[in-house]
């Protein structure tokens, strides 16, 4: 096989997916990943991922270990209670002091068949409209220019939205499309287990969606985005982009509600508080306004005129939920989330979003299109900036987003 500069050859190809690469005299080995995170210490994305790649993870009823392999760790900040050096010592997986030396262990071309990118917690500047300025762009790009150098492009995983400003995510999708890699990013809550187990059929009549979280503007109100998004994109005639986002606080967002979904999507949450003094009461509008006077209302307008809204209910729910409109009901359902440490210490969420990447991987082809996570990091973006601009609306032609939803979603069943 050449090697050519001057032809991209994507590192996962079909011959010898099962069994790993072909090495000259017909061995084979598994492929392998490089990793790049910001911190690794307990609850950090990045523990999570490293120790599934380690270690294995529960799956369909026994205890998974990756046909990939970890090889490689670029490490950015190493905090008091750091858990990467111990990981590195314990499994022989180096640290190496640069993303470029991570991506070619130490050589001068890439050697490895996978890159992780997990540009979320550790110590970042923020902006002046409260985005934490993680580097999952300026990684993205040393590892395009890695590719480029090498004459070979391999999938690519990133955690959360893509970056903070929209060229930069659009550059992104562009330079995967350019080189023709798989990419795969976003949140686990498209992939986590669904309770319960809904799926909407592409193309269905679906009229109006609506998601509540839990969290912070510039952190978990992407997870609910992903929430709604990977049931809006299943609606007749696939996801056509974003025509404008308006984000409003308190009083003045219950207007804009569709109080039918929304009693539904709480319906489906495990963690709805009730009235002070009793065990279970049924939510109306008037306790619901009375319980969240301080409630971020997400409001967005799709191109073809269909609407999303989300709901950020802090001290009313934490869970993330879903409910959907069509034409004779509404489908719900709850995105389970087993927060840690209140629910468990494993993040068990995380399990699908692994075995995706593995599978990414091993096969070259991305469980989902990433123009679902371009749209939901612009959704992010456009939220940000309407509260930025005192809760105004914002159009947003440049998130004008094309694509159809897999055929499968992808969640987790068993």
């Amino acid at each position: 096989m050449s090697w050519s500069r001057r032809k991209f050859i994507v590192g996962t190809v079909a011959a010898g997916v099962a069994a790993g690469c072909v090495h000259r005299g017909g061995q084979s080995r598994p492929k392998t990943v490089a990793l790049l995170a910001t911190v690794v210490r307990k609850y950090a994305h990045a523990q999570h991922f490293v120790d599934r790649f380690l270690e294995g993870y529960g799956w369909q009823g026994r205890h998974h270990y990756p046909a990939v392999k970890l090889v490689s760790l670029y490490v950015d900040q190493f905090p008091d209670d750091d858990l990467a050096r111990e990981r590195s010592k314990r499994h022989g997986v180096p640290i190496y002091p640069t993303v470029e030396e991570a991506l070619t262990l130490g050589g001068s071309k890439l050697a490895v068949d996978g890159v992780v990118i997990i540009g979320e917690h550790g110590k970042y500047p923020r902006n002046e409209k409260g985005q934490t300025l993680y580097p999952r762009y300026k990684w993205f790009k040393q590892v395009v220019k890695m590719f480029e150098q090498s004459g070979r492009a391999v999938p690519v995983f990133n955690d959360k939205h893509l970056s903070t400003d929209w060229r930069e995510c659009a550059e992104m999708v562009a330079d995967s499309k350019r080189l023709r890699f798989p990419f795969m990013a976003g949140s686990s809550l498209p992939v986590t287990w669904r309770l319960p187990a809904l799926e909407i059929p592409r193309d269905s009549e679906l009229k109006e969606s609506l998601s509540i979280c839990y969290g912070g503007v510039d952190s978990y109100d992407f997870h609910g985005y992903e929430t709604a998004q990977c049931m809006s994109e299943r609606r007749r005639g696939g996801e056509v982009g974003l025509k404008s986002m308006q984000t409003l606080r308190g009083e003045k967002i219950w207007e804009r509600v569709n109080e039918k979904l929304l009693l539904n999507a709480l319906s489906r949450s495990q963690t709805l508080r009730a009235r002070e003094g009793y065990t279970h009461s049924v939510p109306d509008m008037a306790w619901i306004k009375e319980a969240n006077p301080n409630a971020t209302g997400f409001f967005m307008e799709h191109v073809d005129g269909f609407r999303t809204t989300m709901l950020m209910l802090n001290g009313f729910i934490d869970d993330f939920t879903y409910a959907g409109l069509t034409d004779d009901r509404v489908l719900s359902c709850q995105m389970f989330l087993p927060m840690p440490p209140r629910y468990t210490t494993l993040a068990d969420f995380f399990n699908p979003v692994v075995n995706h990447i593995e599978h990414m991987v091993l096969t070259g082809k991305a469980p989902h299109p990433i123009e679902r996570t371009l749209l939901t990091s612009g959704m992010t973006l456009a939220g940000v900036e309407s509260l930025h601009c005192g809760q105004t609306k914002i159009e947003t032609p440049e998130m004008s987003v094309r694509y159809e939803a897999p055929r499968d979603s992808a969640f987790w069943r068993i």
